[in-house]
């Protein structure tokens, strides 16, 4: 057993959501000998070279940072073998191989954002609102040679409300992975774990990276399922549907925020105002429409939108 000051880690991750994991596994007393993350990349329309959050955080604290082009280059494994790191922590990166998995004492471990072994993969977030869970949660396990299929340490159970967004999702599951990821980190220094194998079964539901031609709507689904695609969707990479007008070309109209109003529908699928607010008629149901894109516009809400767009100037293109 060794003390937080005398457990060093190196700490794997790039995006906002693995700064609160990095920022309580600094600010809970343990020594971060090494933070990798991803190179500085040119971004936004000046294309001027952006740090990743997690790079961010890291040089504030003056902390050492690496950020290898290749995993695999032996110069980065060898800087990496020299920090002579207790256990790497992963959060929101890249697949390492196993020639940087295997070289710290007591492992690697990696915070997912599901309960394992349901929705391995990119996307857990997304997928389990899409398929309208009630629950989900955060996982620490141990890396090995596939994709997040490694023996789990510990799980924490986040509840999934009717109309909360996968935003939502992520900013609730970003702090409660944080303080999991501690308590399993001291569990780990303190020689203190047990772990569990994740077994297979035919009801596992996976969870694959989302492309921006998966996000368009099926119409021909329920209200309930389309309600569910669009928040799962929300913000990132956002569930859209086609317009078509006499007026203009074809138009992508995105959903960032939507409410079941009625399961009941007594017409075609349509978009259609009603006391400034913008709905969209279902086959079996209508939802209330409160954050949307026109495409070539800016993202703002229903009532906002309406000043300069008349759905009834606009027909939903159904077919997929």
């Amino acid at each position: 057993m060794k003390e937080k000051k005398n457990f060093k880690i190196v700490f794997m991750g790039t995006p906002e959501f693995a700064v609160v994991s990095l920022k309580a596994i600094f600010e809970a007393g343990f020594h971060v000998v090494g933070v990798v993350t991803a190179p500085d990349r040119p971004a936004g329309r000046g294309r001027k070279i952006k740090q990743s959050a997690v790079k961010e955080y890291a040089v504030e604290k003056e902390l050492n940072v690496l950020q290898p082009e290749n995993m695999k280059n032996e110069h980065f494994i060898y800087q990496l073998s020299s920090l002579n790191a207790d256990l790497f922590t992963v959060v929101a990166f890249r697949m390492l191989p196993k020639s940087v998995w295997s070289l710290p004492s007591h492992g690697t471990i990696n915070l997912h954002g599901s309960l394992l072994p349901q929705y391995r993969g990119a996307a857990p977030i997304n997928w389990a609102i899409i398929n309208g869970e009630r629950q989900t949660g955060v996982t620490t396990f141990y890396i090995d040679e596939k994709i997040d299929t490694g023996d789990m340490i510990d799980q924490r159970r986040i509840q999934i409300s009717d109309n909360m967004t996968a935003g939502e999702l992520h900013d609730k599951m970003m702090v409660e992975g944080a303080d999991l990821l501690v308590e399993t980190i001291t569990a780990i220094s303190q020689g203190n774990i047990t772990t569990k194998k994740q077994v297979y079964s035919s009801d596992l539901k996976a969870a694959p990276k989302i492309f921006r031609n998966d996000c368009k709507i099926d119409l021909t689904c329920s209200v309930t399922n389309i309600h569910n695609f669009i928040r799962g969707l929300s913000p990132y990479p956002a569930a859209w549907i086609k317009l078509s007008s006499k007026k203009s070309k074809e138009k992508s109209l995105k959903i960032f925020r939507s409410y079941i109003q009625s399961y009941d529908s007594n017409g075609p699928i349509a978009l259609y105002c009603e006391n400034n607010l913008l709905y969209l008629r279902l086959k079996d149901g209508i939802l209330r429409l409160d954050e949307v894109q026109l495409e070539g516009k800016k993202r703002m809400e229903s009532t906002q939108f309406l000043t300069g767009f008349k759905p009834d100037e606009w027909e939903v293109i159904t077919t997929h």
